[in-house]
């Protein structure tokens, strides 16, 4: 079942959600280290370089949010990216991605931009407003060894084109990536097999979806406070979610009206090797990228 809702008036296919016989607990609560990036722009580093091995195909998870130009007007100008996938998904605002092998595109309130950088690319995103709330996040996927020389490639999805399904008890869920009680979402992968939810649950209401075993997997509170199994994730803070035995989904609750991220996916365990906007295997490949980029022979 795949609900595209571009073009629907109002309604929403109800959708009954998994019955979780164990749901995975909250082995570890973080904290996002406040840094900037870009020319400048203010964000939430929640997924740092020593969470790479324990949350496996993951890189990095950015927050970032504001109502002062300041903290976002100056974008990220032209940087280069090798060896893995960007997913930026916008609240809100307006971003101009632009890029190496010719892509351009602006991302608006709901849409998500899913980026290869494979073989290496150069592109910049720079907002395309100039007051008002800029909010989103953009996480790094890894590639595999054998795909992280493929041909760059990029695909924005507008709100609309993003699958989404509201449960009997009224929780609403937007499937960016992967599978959730029956709903495909916009982008699938093969190998690492991603899970990317946006969650909003209305004040005293649960939900619930599967998560295969042989994922890792966290959650990010980013309005509200969520409950998983008798621990409390408040705003702004991941949970990083047990790969206990048994557990086969998660099921989450909220006694005030609250929003989460639940990102999961299958680990690639292979060496990560980063130099900044690459990773790759090898110090002789992060070599190999510096000198490609140096001698301009990125796409």
């Amino acid at each position: 079942m795949r609900l595209n809702y571009s073009g629907m008036e109002s309604e929403m296919n109800t959708v009954t959600t998994s019955i979780i016989r164990q749901t995975r607990t909250v082995e570890r609560l973080i904290q996002g280290v406040a840094t900037s990036d870009g020319a400048g722009v203010s964000l939430t580093r929640v997924l740092t370089g020593k969470l790479q091995r324990r949350l496996d195909p993951y890189l990095m998870l950015d927050a970032f949010g504001s109502d002062d130009p300041d903290d976002y007007i100056a974008g990220f100008p032209d940087h280069p990216h090798r060896g893995f996938e960007t997913i930026t998904y916008m609240l809100a605002g307006r971003m101009r991605h632009r890029d190496s092998a010719g892509h351009e595109g602006l991302l608006g309130d709901g849409g998500v931009q899913w980026m290869t950088a494979g073989s290496g690319v150069i592109h910049s995103e720079i907002p395309e407003q100039e007051d008002g709330v800029m909010e989103g996040f953009q996480l790094w996927l890894n590639l595999p060894a054998k795909n992280k020389m493929a041909k760059p490639w990029y695909k924005d999805f507008a709100s609309a084109d993003i699958p989404e399904y509201v449960t009997a008890e009224g929780v609403t869920v937007r499937v960016i990536a992967g599978e959730s009680n029956g709903v495909s979402g916009a982008v699938s992968r093969e190998v690492t097999e991603p899970i990317y939810l946006d969650i909003h649950l209305p004040a005293g209401t649960s939900f619930s979806t599967a998560i295969p075993a042989t994922h890792n997997a966290f959650i990010y509170t980013y309005r509200g406070t969520t409950t998983v199994a008798g621990t409390q994730v408040d705003v702004q803070r991941m949970g990083i979610l047990s790969n206990t035995e048994g557990g086969d989904g998660i099921t989450v609750s909220a006694t005030e009206p609250t929003r989460l991220i639940l990102v999961a996916g299958k680990p690639l365990n292979e060496p990560i090797v980063q130099y900044g906007p690459f990773v790759m295997n090898t110090q002789e490949e992060i070599h190999q990228a510096l000198d490609d980029f140096r001698g301009g022979r990125l796409a």
